[in-house]
């Protein structure tokens, strides 16, 4: 039978996304590969390094065929009321808690995506780096501790700019926006940057069965 040549793993990346962000892979020792090869019963023609290639594209063709059907649209949260950059914190707290968010997105009149409010913006806010600081000034300074909240708009304390994704992202592109921020959420954009829905890392990592690597 006349030996096929290896595809070259350089364009099947090409192929399946170049440069994009996936799962990683195993670093495969040589020992390693010569120890996998001797547990195969005959004789194998093939190099430590033909082995990598083929677990490479192996590795990518498995990633696209899992996840091949995730996309934002479809795992975004929707029926939400976005926040506004003039809205009072204290009136954006209540909102968080009445929609059961750790976070909302924050447009303009045009539903624009021009930030995110969340927790964490709140604490950054009242000069605190956990809710039990917090509350600890608040009862160990009942009398000096004070913020006024209500005269403060969103647009203070919002982050900005904000990291977002396209409805049709898909896993590896998720996966890449999610790196660049330690949010527990980010909005889901049109073409124009108009609001589409909310993304949470929680759903995310559920749909894919990503818990089972943590």
């Amino acid at each position: 039978m006349t030996e096929q040549p290896l595809p070259d793993a350089r364009s099947e990346d090409q192929a399946v996304g170049a440069g994009a962000d996936d799962l990683s892979e195993l670093d495969l020792s040589d020992d390693d590969i010569i120890d996998a090869m001797r547990a195969i019963d005959g004789y194998l023609d093939i190099s430590t390094e033909d082995f990598r290639t083929v677990y490479h594209l192996a590795h990518r063709h498995a990633l696209e065929r899992i996840f091949n059907g995730v996309a934002a649209h479809t795992l975004m949260r929707s029926g939400f009321a976005p926040l506004r950059a003039e809205t009072t914190l204290d009136v954006a707290a209540r909102a968080l808690v009445t929609q059961g968010y750790k976070g909302l997105p924050v447009v303009d009149a045009d539903r624009s995506v021009i930030g995110i409010l969340t927790e964490t913006d709140f604490l950054r806010r009242l000069e605190s780096d956990s809710f039990l600081q917090l509350l600890l000034r608040i009862v160990e300074e009942p009398g000096t501790f004070s913020h006024r909240c209500h005269q403060t708009p969103v647009r203070e304390a919002m982050t900005a700019p904000v990291v977002s994704v396209a409805g049709n992202a898909g896993f590896q592109d998720i996966v890449k926006a999610f790196h660049a921020h330690e949010g527990r959420s980010m909005p889901v954009v049109d073409t124009d940057g108009r609001l589409q829905g909310l993304l949470l890392r929680k759903d995310f990592v559920r749909a894919c069965h990503l818990e089972d690597l943590l």
